[in-house]
């Protein structure tokens, strides 16, 4: 922990509440203590370890080699709009037009964009718990409050109670966000619960923040996870953020998008511009290029979660001291160790005793306290390994 002087804290206490209470990453402490342990396999953050293809690599040096190095659209480039429609209406089955989607510096600034929109200090946004930390914080950073509705949690198994979440709902609430399949519980919505979710949000004139970002990762044999375009009508306020991050590996180039209703578009724009000013071609490029020959490797990425799916749930469930149900969608295993409670003190311990990196339930709000979070986008070896090592140090 860093040691913070008299004059620092008289320096601190300057600053707004609302980024001097920003939480610290309960993840990013994990990753911190055991970043460099030799050997350790590293499955806390939300990427798997296949680097980012060639093809992708290379429209991004072509677009470099040609110059492309200059301020630009601040919506994104015309190219990689029109390539995000087309790439909606296969996966969706229906029109999509460019002027619906907006290019941003990563999903993280999309989430930030999307709640400096509809929300100010004092207004309440839903959030379904477990959940991934950034939104609550995105929210909290706005000067919003971000209203925890914990899921249950039978037998390894999370389910959202629709009536908890329609009883969280006040002359506050500003928006639900709605993240499915889920990061960190793997949870996915049918489509007859997104329904109901949606007739909530009318029916209290609330918007809807809708994280689809895991669809394309789903174990039933679908093409996709259920999704609120299934259901929604124009006027539906539903405001979906996205990331290149997942399908494609590209964590490390920081580029999303927002889809967005046409007339929003000036406004976002103005948001982009006095946040980044504009996601750089190249990346852009680079995006093209995925949306456009990255079926295959999608597809790649997809098979080898899903035997890592199977590697983890098998290999944990044979030490007898795990509860755990495999996840419906996403790469995530969530899971509970019998007689651990604190999963924070576990996680650095497995650090310690097994060399493998897992995220503490702690850090994905109420509900997940108890639990673990494993990432099995990883080639099977590693995982077959991590099983081992895992099995060793939870039989002691």
């Amino acid at each position: 922990m860093s040691t913070v002087t008299l004059a620092g804290e008289s320096l601190l206490s300057g600053l707004r509440p609302e980024a001097r209470n920003a939480p610290e990453s309960g993840i990013v402490e994990v990753v911190n203590h055991g970043r460099l342990k030799e050997g350790l396999i590293p499955l806390w953050v939300g990427e798997g370890d296949l680097p980012t293809p060639d093809f992708i690599a290379r429209a991004a040096n072509a677009s470099l080699t040609a110059g492309e190095t200059f301020y630009t659209w601040q919506r994104g480039i015309p190219d990689l709009r029109e390539a995000l429609a087309r790439y909606h209406t296969t996966l969706y089955g229906q029109p999509f037009a460019m002027d619906r989607f907006f290019i941003t510096g990563s999903g993280m600034q999309a989430v930030q964009i999307v709640v400096r929109m509809i929300t100010g200090p004092g207004d309440e946004v839903v959030i379904p718990t477990p959940a991934w930390p950034n939104v609550a914080a995105a929210i909290g950073i706005g000067g919003a409050i971000p209203v925890n509705v914990p899921m249950d949690y039978v037998q390894g198994r999370f389910s959202l109670d629709l009536d908890r979440l329609a009883a969280a709902i006040t002359p506050k609430t500003r928006a639900i966000a709605i993240n499915s399949p889920a990061n960190p519980t793997g949870w996915t919505a049918t489509k007859d619960e997104l329904a109901a979710i949606l007739a909530l949000a009318r029916k209290h004139g609330v918007w809807i923040i809708a994280d689809e970002i895991y669809a394309r990762f789903v174990y039933d044999g679908s093409a996709r996870a259920a999704s609120f375009h299934d259901i929604m009508d124009e006027n539906d306020r539903v405001l979906f953020v996205q990331t290149f991050s997942k399908n494609w590996a590209m964590t490390g180039w920081r580029i999303g998008w927002i889809e967005a209703p046409p007339a929003f578009g000036q406004v976002i724009e103005n948001l982009i511009q006095y946040s980044t000013s504009g996601s750089p071609v190249f990346v852009q490029r680079a995006a093209i290029a995925a949306l456009e020959e990255g079926e295959p490797f999608v597809a790649e990425q997809i098979a080898r979660a899903k035997e890592g799916r199977r590697i983890i749930a098998e290999g944990l469930k044979a030490t007898n001291r795990v509860t755990l149900s495999p996840p419906d969608g996403a790469f995530y295993q969530f899971f509970s160790v019998d007689g651990r409670e604190d999963s924070r003190a576990l996680a650095i311990e497995l650090v310690d005793t097994a060399n493998v990196g897992l995220a503490p339930g702690t850090a994905f709000g109420p509900g997940g306290e108890t639990g673990l979070r494993l990432c099995f986008a990883r080639k099977s070896s590693d995982l077959v390994e991590v099983v081992a090592r895992l099995q060793r140090a939870l039989s002691g």
